[in-house]
């Protein structure tokens, strides 16, 4: 890699650090589609707003952007990291005024790595020279700014190593920039007029005369008119002659003679006017031209020395570009936790995950803008007793039931956005938070087809499961939402059963799992460390209201039809979905009325329990059927559908 870096280019190398090793031992695992289903970093919509990144960003620099991108990434496992972090954000929330005055501060800190950079590559600017002079400027001012704030308790440890990087020995290069370079440099070295001046006698002399041209042209136009006579010359000058003299075509008789063409060499006739020059003229023209050349050829002198004395730096310069994007986070973070509400999480080496009072960060803050109201916060407890959380379900494995549109996916995604916040060390939105560490965190939220390899829906969904189930192990965090949905009902809900007993006696993670299936909720008293949750909602005059509040229990009904009128169906549709739902509902199947609209439908039409008349007199098939049955050598798909057969045959 780095030859090829030598190769493009042509030798020169930008600053680069040290390699360090990550991996799995020490950040949380996040996959793909878990960044994606989570909007991380970008939306749905591949845009920045709207994302989480995009929620919690308060930084003021593009380096501190930079850096609260990459701890967003790339979450820690190390829960002393974490802590160092959260001291850092808890001393600057503690201190308002010092965290006021290093944003102020920080905001006239310029890219300095970058700026660095360009310089090494041989593709740096006055501006640049500039940026590195303004965050060493910075630096100074937020070392001061926390030496000031430490009092006599001190500094974290996070913020103490990065006021020892800003303070580690560049006030020599920082007096010189600052001697060397004007206020505002231009945009272009070739330009020049980047030196302040006093940095460099010859190149002030040289500046002089340059600048001096005007006033010598003027003091030589006003000898040769006294000399001439001629009140109306003029010296001028162009690109192509330069310097000259200029007069009107009746005055130039006198110049073309005796004595004065001895003085005057004539140079060009214009139509109405004459054009001369003079050995003096063209003397004085030179010194200007070669006074401008050297005044530049000075510059660039002093931008290349510059350059390399930067250059010398480059290390210390990168170690002050990291503490300034650190202050930078930490600074932001305290100012997000303040605005918002936050609190500091605990993070310890169990397998629980206990939030008190949990809100989801981007959600909540979408409200707040459009003046929604509150948003409604909700408890989680995995794998903990619940202790002190009202109504709150207990186990490892949370079935989430509830209408569409109640919150659920809401719900799911708020909680990892809290471990990923808490184990990336932040604040995080709630009233209480602790947390076993997380090892790897898969979600799968949403439901979308790949065309382009080949894949459908329900093939997408059945890969991503696939690689959570594969994958997660006691430390998982797994979100999991409406698996099986796309394919028939009973596949679909044998699947979800399936995976939910794997979650729970293979993979033995936390996790919390969204379902339409209420069959599912049967799981709770068979598993466990299986417990069900539900959102409310409350029904007023055939309508339905969304409470958005979790609660300990299961969902009795979806709602759908509800929430397909609200969605804009037609009034038909949502007439004759009624009717439907409610033959189902009375298992009147087999009435005469109601059995042509359902053989309408295949999947009723295969459902459709046999005729008690086609049995044989006296025999009861179901007893036949269960003594048939051998549970010990069942998998617990064969046992579902063996219960399903069973239940078909007894009507119902």
């Amino acid at each position: 890699l780095l030859k090829y870096v030598d190769l493009t280019q042509i030798g020169a190398r930008p600053v680069l650090r040290p390699p360090r090793r990550t991996g799995p031992a020490t950040t949380l695992v996040i996959d793909a589609a878990t960044r994606n289903s989570l909007e991380l970093l970008r939306s749905t919509r591949g845009e920045r707003e709207g994302s989480l990144l995009s929620a919690i960003d308060r930084t003021v620099t593009g380096p501190g952007a930079r850096e609260l991108a990459n701890r967003l990434a790339s979450p820690l496992r190390d829960a002393a990291k974490i802590g160092a972090r959260l001291d850092a954000i808890a001393f600057l929330i503690a201190e308002p005024q010092a965290r006021e005055t290093l944003r102020e501060a920080l905001k006239g800190a310029p890219d300095v790595a970058r700026a660095a950079s360009r310089l090494a590559l041989g593709r740096g600017d006055p501006r640049d020279l500039a940026a590195v002079r303004d965050a060493l400027g910075a630096a100074k001012q937020c070392g001061a700014i926390l030496g000031t704030a430490a009092g006599a308790i001190g500094l974290p440890a996070e913020l103490a190593r990065a006021v020892e990087s800003l303070g580690s020995g560049q006030d020599t290069l920082a007096d010189l920039l600052t001697r060397a370079l004007v206020d505002t440099p231009g945009h272009q070295r070739r330009d020049g007029g980047f030196v302040r001046a006093g940095f460099r006698a010859d190149l002030d002399e040289a500046q002089a005369l340059r600048d001096d041209s005007r006033r010598v042209m003027t003091s030589l136009e006003a000898k040769y008119v006294e000399q001439t006579g001629i009140k109306t010359l003029k010296v001028r000058h162009n690109n192509i002659l330069g310097f000259y003299i200029e007069v009107g075509a009746q005055s130039a008789r006198p110049m073309l003679a005796e004595p004065l063409s001895e003085t005057f060499n004539h140079r060009q006739t214009m139509a109405n006017a004459v054009r001369f020059t003079t050995t003096e003229l063209v003397e004085v023209e030179g010194r200007i031209a070669g006074a401008a050349e050297r005044a530049l050829a000075i510059e660039q002198e002093v931008f290349n020395d510059l350059a390399r004395a930067i250059a010398a730096e480059e290390q210390a310069l990168a170690r002050l570009a990291e503490a300034l994007a650190e202050i930078d986070v930490a600074a932001g973070l305290a100012e997000l936790a303040e605005e918002d509400n936050y609190v500091r999480p605990e993070l310890d080496e169990s397998t629980s995950l206990v939030i008190e009072g949990g809100r989801h960060p981007v959600v909540e803050q979408a409200l707040r803008a459009a003046k929604a109201g509150p948003f409604v916060e909700n408890d989680c407890v995995l794998g903990n007793d619940g202790t002190g959380l009202e109504d709150a379900a207990t186990g490892r494995i949370w079935l989430v039931t509830g209408p569409n549109m109640a919150g659920k996916s809401t719900f799911l995604r708020q909680n990892a956005l809290i471990t990923v916040l808490a184990q990336m060390g932040a604040f995080v939105p709630a009233r209480r938070v602790r947390i076993g560490i997380v090892d790897r965190l898969f979600s799968r939220v949403g439901a979308a087809d790949d065309l382009a390899r080949g894949r459908s829906t329900f093939m997408v969904e059945m890969i991503e499961t696939a690689a959570i189930l594969n994958q997660a192990g006691e430390r998982s965090l797994v979100i999991l939402d409406e698996i099986g949905r796309g394919t028939a009902t009973f596949d679909g809900l044998s699947i979800a059963w399936a995976t939910v007993e794997y979650l729970h006696d293979v993979c033995r993670c936390r996790a919390l799992f969204a379902t339409h299936y209420h069959e599912l909720t049967a799981l709770s008293g068979r598993l466990a460390e299986v417990a069900n949750a539900t959102i409310e909602v409350k029904e007023w005059n055939d309508e339905i209201v969304f409470l958005h509040k979790v609660r300990a229990g299961a969902a009795d009904r979806s709602y759908g039809i509800q929430v397909a009128k609200l969605a804009g169906l037609p009034g038909p549709v949502i007439a004759r979905a009624g009717e439907v739902l409610a033959l189902l509902e009375k298992n009147d199947r087999r009435s005469e009325g109601a059995a042509p609209a359902l053989d309408d439908l295949p999947l009723f039409a295969a459902a459709r329990p046999t005729s008690p008349a086609s049995q044989p007199a006296g025999a009861n098939p179901v007893a036949e059927a269960v003594a048939a049955l051998n549970p010990d050598d069942m998998s617990p798909k064969e046992a579902m559908e063996a219960l399903y057969r069973l239940r078909q045959m007894a009507g119902r």
